[in-house]
């Protein structure tokens, strides 16, 4: 059966921080967009997060994710170039270019001329005895949980992790009302911004570095979990355990970029630890090797929603301007977004980043 195709310009996969940015960023240069977004709604990680943003005006230091999720989806959909889909899942990318799009049980196609994929990342998970009981959550599904519906897991949780997610999730379960027994941290030292530390340690939260959980038990839920430490080289120390009662295990032990369609396109592709995994490599506007086609957000490598939006407006920005739109004000602009990238990634905290997109980003 012939499959009917439309053109587009340009393409946007995924409604996050980094795809509506990438779609407004296009669409006020002129191009004609077309964002499609699996959920029935944009925003992607940004609707769920209720802690304030920092950093500068211009990475909306001060606001509240979910609130920037409103705003950008404002602008978004009431920017006359920028055609929206939310119910709609991209399951394919051809090899002739074309996008197989399902939304809500209608099937269609789209040949777009530039494609931004920004799909975001998947949370990753943990092997330790009796991990499938019920009560036993990444720490992105409870935040969905408690901030988006309301809806708290239990009653007294321990956390798996201390980066930045692992630490602001615990502190809003306690904000929500659940006890936190406990934080636990492979690493000789958290990976959270102290700011967010401090706030779980002046509330009496213990956090215990160097330790993992050995295992969860309970007969038909989780009704406790036991921790251990860790030696110099990773290894669990018998003797360390400590058994605490919980119903709630949040394993908050890091993300993976989700680069299948990239993968299903042809571009290639790198393990970069410090990038969370597989990650395509992209020149320094963000364009991976197959032409045209663009990575931004942490399907490029897991950072923070002001990195990614940050990402997304400078594939946007180029993607349009590769298409003939923006000529006039295109390096002025682009040398903006590319020194606010620059002021996220300074310092000791983007030392990681630093390191992996020097393995990520090549000439073309």
């Amino acid at each position: 059966m012939k499959r009917e195709v439309r053109f587009a310009e340009i393409a946007v996969v995924g409604g996050g921080p980094a795809g509506l940015c990438a779609a407004l960023e296009a669409a006020r240069a002129g191009a004609r967009v077309v964002l499609l977004d699996r959920q029935d709604h944009l925003g992607g990680q940004l609707i769920k997060q209720t802690h304030r943003f920092f950093g500068s005006k211009s990475h909306r230091a001060s606001q509240r994710g979910f609130k920037i999720a409103e705003a950008l989806t404002r602008e978004v959909a009431s920017h006359p170039a920028v055609e929206v889909h939310t119910g709609a899942t991209v399951f394919g990318f051809y090899e002739d270019g074309v996008l197989g799009v399902e939304q809500k049980g209608r099937v269609f196609y789209l040949k777009p001329a530039r494609v931004i994929v920004a799909t975001g990342a998947a949370e990753r998970t943990l092997a330790f005895p009796n991990n499938d009981l019920p009560g036993i959550y990444g720490a992105g599904a409870v935040q969905t949980l408690v901030n988006v519906y309301g809806i708290l897991p239990g009653r007294r949780v321990l956390m798996v992790g201390a980066g930045n997610i692992g630490v602001i999730v615990s502190y809003q379960l306690l904000q929500a009302g659940m006890e936190v027994a406990a934080i636990v941290e492979a690493a000789p030292v958290i990976g959270a911004y102290w700011v967010h530390a401090a706030k779980v340690r002046r509330a009496g939260v213990p956090i215990y570095t160097s330790h993992t959980i050995k295992e969860a038990y309970g007969k038909r839920e989780v009704e406790g979990a036991v921790i251990w430490q860790l030696d110099g080289d990773g290894k669990p120390i018998p003797g360390t355990e400590k058994d605490l009662a919980v119903d709630t295990i949040c394993l908050s032990v890091g993300l993976s970029p989700l680069i299948e369609l990239l993968a299903q396109a042809g571009c290639r592709l790198a393990y970069v630890p410090e990038l969370g995994g597989h990650v395509p490599l992209r020149d320094e506007n963000l364009q991976t090797t197959v032409p045209g086609v663009y990575v931004a957000g942490d399907a490029a490598g897991v950072e923070e929603a002001s990195a990614a939006m940050m990402e997304g407006a400078l594939a946007g920005l180029h993607a349009a301007y590769s298409l003939g739109y923006g000529q006039q004000d295109y390096e002025a602009r682009r040398a903006a977004i590319r020194e606010q990238l620059e002021a996220l990634r300074s310092g000791p905290v983007g030392e990681k980043i630093r390191r992996g997109l020097s393995k990520a980003i090549i000439q073309l």
